[in-house]
């Protein structure tokens, strides 16, 4: 095993985030430690964030806008997602 040298560090998450992340983590056998690390290791070895970060557009943007504001919101249910699946099906077959 390859030794090496560790330091601690602080930072400040957002507690939600940080507890379903833990959660997410723990179903790999992992830690939040091991987690950044990855993260950390990925990043050096990108030469920056290993994903993708992108801004959302005008037209989500307004969406968003409106589901805040509590506008042109529709409530489906199970059993309607299911009936329009089956229309669906039904018409292609």
């Amino acid at each position: 095993m390859i030794a090496t040298h560790k330091v601690r560090t602080n930072v400040y998450l957002d507690a939600d985030i940080k507890a379903k992340a833990q959660e997410i983590f723990k179903q790999y056998g992992m830690g939040l430690s091991d987690a950044f690390n990855i993260f950390l290791s990925q990043a050096v070895l990108e030469r920056g964030i290993p994903f993708a970060i992108k801004l959302p557009n005008e037209e989500t943007l307004a969406i968003m806008r409106d589901i805040e504001a509590g506008r042109n919101i529709e409530e489906v249910t199970l059993q309607t997602m299911i009936k329009e699946m089956d229309a669906i099906y039904d018409a292609k077959a």
